[in-house]
């Protein structure tokens, strides 16, 4: 099984536990559990108490409710922002710009799980990713956007802005 937050299948798995909820009342884990299964997502329990928890679900009397920050499928902006600093501090060791893209240095087998955390961050100017063994690819809308995501990034993991082609 893969580490928690960039398992696979979770982005979707959790698209679909909040449309769950959001579409009907949902009483139990057993009952989403079941609903999921009938989506075609097999989930272990652990699992699904952890997306639960994640999404930052409320049992209420009426059911679970997802509350209305819960961006689609990744909990709320602070838990993904959280998951991004996790990430980065965990598994970054360089961050820079180059034309439009920022390129994230990694050791080997770690760039993925960096370029799901920046996904799922609150990255606007991030168009999106691309990831290989040990290195990422973030694909932004032009030169003057790369140079600000390089240093958001670069000061999430504590580095200089030099450092990270500013």
């Amino acid at each position: 099984m893969n580490y928690y937050p960039f398992e696979s299948g979770a982005p979707r798995r959790r698209q679909a536990i909040v449309e769950l909820v959001r579409g009907q009342a949902v009483h139990s884990q057993a009952e989403l559990k079941r609903l999921l299964r009938q989506r075609g997502f097999a989930v272990a329990q652990p699992t699904l108490s952890r997306d639960v928890r994640e999404l930052g679900l409320a049992k209420t009397p009426q059911g679970y409710v997802a509350p209305e920050a819960t961006g689609p499928a990744f909990g709320p902006p602070a838990r993904r922002e959280a998951r991004l600093g996790q990430a980065l501090r965990g598994f970054a060791l360089s961050v820079q710009a180059a034309g439009s893209l920022v390129v994230v240095k990694t050791p080997p087998a770690a760039a993925h799980p960096v370029a799901r955390a920046i996904d799922e961050a609150p990255l606007a100017a991030a168009v999106g990713t691309i990831a290989g063994d040990d290195t990422v690819f973030i694909a932004t809308p032009g030169e003057r956007t790369a140079r600000a995501v390089a240093r958001q990034l670069a000061r999430i993991l504590g580095t200089s802005s030099a450092e990270a082609g500013a």
